[in-house]
């Protein structure tokens, strides 16, 4: 067999295996999404856990203090937000219908003025209902997830027990073990990376929830609370989260009040994304937005709603352990965003 052909065996292989192991996600996609979810939150609390541990705290003890934390944090969002999205949910078909009334009452004004429009043309192609939808079936798949609390919480503390137990069992390993400092490096910059972006994203929940709040928009929490989670997918993220508040803003207040709201997403897109997140993590940390498109589209379908909150993480993961193999750094790059060419060269 020549080097042609036994690198097309090579690619049909491990073309076979992706899709093997993307339908197993696929078919698992129940089980392993409280999972996700817990690595997530472990990553997020590695960098607490770390300063507690430097500062003479033992391992048990801290591991106790950020799940108590994690545990009232969760108590806290279920009483303030809860009653909120139960709420939202039952009065959802009702918000669809009137979103409709006002598109067609739209059409009709088109129409009166000279423009021949089929308003069920119209609305069969561009329906706005269809967004509140998509927000009530993101946040009911998300309500799904966290209905195994005691699982993610579980499954939480044992991988923040197993992180304070890895340096020592990396030292026990053998030289033909990966790189301690490698391995380091990479953890470190995904937890830079993320402790960054979970602060961003709670200012962003937070300014969102007061903007709202000050204009009058029914259930500000949990657009906040929508704000924060979509943050972590950029550029496209703030763009799903402003539209069902936008929509609703429009149903109970007026074009008025919801033109306020957006210019409230576009107030904290401009500051978080432009101004304040470059300078804590730099131009060239991130994904190119194609690349985000596309993870929301792929990792939505194969884990469902809460599958398109983890896109980004999860791609952002895979980016910056590519980064940490120089044989690979050129695929991270192709993720990443726009280069600004160097003094010089065009």
């Amino acid at each position: 067999m020549n080097k042609v052909d036994k690198r097309s065996s090579s690619m049909l292989i491990s073309a076979a295996a992706f899709v093997v192991v993307i339908a197993g996600m696929q078919a698992a996609a129940s089980l392993l999404v409280p999972f996700l979810l817990a690595a997530f939150v472990a990553i997020i609390c590695l960098p607490m856990l770390s300063w507690l541990i430097n500062r003479n705290v033992s391992a048990g003890i801290a591991v106790l203090l950020i799940t108590l934390a994690i545990v009232l944090s969760g108590l806290l969002v279920a009483a303030f937000v809860g009653s909120s999205l139960a709420d939202f949910s039952h009065n959802l078909p009702s918000y669809q219908e009137r979103l409709k009334a006002l598109t067609g009452n739209a059409l009709e004004w088109l129409s009166g003025m000279g423009l021949s429009v089929s308003s069920q043309s119209m609305l069969d192609i561009l329906d706005p209902s269809a967004a509140m939808g998509m927000a009530g079936k993101l946040l009911a798949g998300l309500g799904n997830a966290l209905a195994n609390t005691f699982l993610i919480v579980l499954t939480v503390i044992f991988l923040l027990i197993e992180a304070t137990a890895l340096p020592h069992k990396w030292g026990a390993m053998d030289k033909n073990a990966p790189s301690q400092q490698g391995f380091e490096e990479f953890v470190a910059s995904v937890c830079s990376y993320f402790s960054i972006k979970t602060w961003l994203s709670l200012a962003t929940g937070v300014f969102i929830t007061i903007w709202l709040a000050v204009i009058g928009v029914d259930y500000p929490l949990l657009w906040g609370l929508v704000a924060f989670l979509l943050n972590f997918v950029p550029n496209i993220g703030s763009i799903i989260a402003a539209v069902p508040a936008i929509l609703l803003a429009l149903i109970q207040l007026g074009a008025g009040d919801a033109l306020l709201a957006g210019l409230g997403y576009v107030i904290a897109n401009v500051v978080m994304g432009n101004v304040v997140e470059p300078k804590f993590m730099g131009k060239g940390v991130g994904l190119s937005t194609l690349v985000v498109f596309i993870s929301l589209v792929f990792w939505g379908w194969v884990l469902g709603p809460v599958g398109m909150l983890l896109s980004v993480p999860l791609t952002m993961i895979i980016k910056l352990a590519l980064e940490s193999r120089q044989e690979t750094q050129w695929v991270a790059i192709l993720l990443g965003p726009d280069i600004e060419p160097a003094e010089g060269k065009s």
